[in-house]
């Protein structure tokens, strides 16, 4: 009999234990729908000590709703702690009561953190962008693997290497590539192009009011994740380390250009030129239409000294595309080296006949150099009018060679730029 007497008043406390749990909940529950997160925040932290020993239904519906406060309140790590929480009590009592809500909140959390990260980014707070970005990464790491390649860019920007190595270094143990397939299609009434998901990509092309379907492979971004890993390794002084990841990925990937370009460039972190214009032509070999690398095979073959070379590199870029106004800048400015030496030569010379008859056939030679770099120049200037540099060189160019006419005219486009 005893035992019941002591029963009795227990059973009854519990009772009223949960109903006030349960009453208290709803309370907040009503604060939470009002967006009155400070005072749902408080009377869910008066209920903390309690908590533990409620029954798992009230558990749940407790850390539901501190997800909610939080996630109002824009604490995104507390809110999806407490979201974690409630999925695992509800999945180890076999309920599921929460479990859609919870989804729907998170993405919509996803949303807002991503957003403040690339406002955080604009602003130059890399460090509080990283955290977000990689918070939300961790979240759910399959679904939003992106966001890991992300949060390693605000940490180099950050110039926080070590933390960027280890995402980068993650992100390729786990063959991150970033490369998916974009789908498309236009709208036949408006002209507009529409970014499609794989499902509605198929399900338009039975439709008339849509024409114009076109898939689109985003490039891999493997190269410039090793390219940076190399790249760290660089800054960090461990350039061993930096030439073994490269090597690694090029063995994994030996057709792909990109890795070819990224090792180039490191040699060019290290100062070896020889390297790097060995791996440029190797690149070339297996993209022989890309101006870009004859460009730069240009400028280093340049740098070399070996001016003949790189002027067949510069015109081989100009070649394959005319409208790269880079091109024709440097092979002006390739042209118009050898006057060095021409001057030189002509301030070398004295005063007797002899010389002075070298000194005229060495200012021909100096006229017929400027004037071989005007059509370059010119040609430039159709491209980008608004080019000073090639404007300015231009009028000295016809200023030294007496051509009065278009010296005036150059000088008159000048002045028109500078008003």
């Amino acid at each position: 009999m005893m035992l019941k007497r002591t029963l009795i008043p227990f059973i009854l406390l519990l009772s009223f234990s949960m109903h006030a749990q349960k009453k208290e909940l709803k309370a907040v529950n009503k604060l939470v729908e009002s967006q009155d997160y400070a005072t749902a925040l408080e009377q869910l932290q008066a209920l903390t000590p309690t908590i533990d020993t409620a029954e798992a239904k009230y558990q749940a519906q407790y850390y539901f709703l501190l997800g909610k406060t939080y996630g109002g309140q824009s604490e995104f790590e507390l809110s999806f702690e407490a979201f974690a929480l409630a999925n695992e009590i509800e999945s180890s009592n076999g309920s599921s009561k929460y479990t859609s809500d919870i989804a729907k909140l998170i993405d919509s959390l996803g949303i807002e953190a991503v957003t403040q990260a690339i406002a955080e980014n604009k602003a130059g707070n890399f460090k509080k962008a990283a955290s977000l970005l990689i918070l939300i990464y961790n979240v759910d790491k399959e679904k939003n693997v992106d966001y890991l390649y992300y949060a390693a860019s605000s940490a180099v920007n950050d110039n926080n290497f070590d933390l960027a190595l280890s995402y980068y270094q993650e992100l390729k143990e786990i063959g991150y590539t970033g490369q998916v397939t974009k789908y498309y299609a236009t709208d036949v009434e408006t002209g507009e192009e529409l970014d499609l998901s794989e499902e509605n990509y198929i399900l338009f092309q039975k439709l008339k009011q849509y024409s114009n379907f076109r898939t689109e492979v985003l490039e891999s971004k493997l190269p410039e994740i090793i390219k940076n890993i190399a790249l760290i390794y660089v800054q960090q002084e461990r350039n061993d380390l930096a030439i073994g990841a490269i090597k690694e990925a090029r063995l994994a990937n030996p057709l792909d250009v990109g890795l070819i370009l990224t090792e180039a460039n490191l040699y060019i972190q290290l100062g070896d030129k020889m390297k790097f214009a060995e791996l440029m032509k190797e690149a070339i070999s297996k993209d022989p239409n890309n101006h870009i690398l004859y460009f730069n095979l240009g400028v280093i073959t340049a740098e070399q000294g070996n001016r003949t070379d790189a002027r067949s590199y510069y015109e081989r870029a100009i070649e394959l595309d005319p409208s790269y106004d880079a091109s024709y800048l440097n092979l002006a400015a390739l042209i118009l080296n050898g006057e060095t030496e021409l001057v030189d030569q002509m301030n070398s010379l004295g005063t007797s006949r002899t010389d002075n008859v070298k000194y005229e056939k060495l200012q021909k030679q100096r006229e017929s150099l400027f004037l071989e770099a005007v059509p370059v120049l010119q040609k430039l200037i159709d491209i980008d009018p608004t080019n000073t540099e090639a404007l300015t060189t231009l009028k000295n160019i016809f200023g030294t060679v007496g051509d009065v006419d278009n010296f005036k005219k150059v000088k008159e486009k000048l002045e028109a730029l500078q008003q």
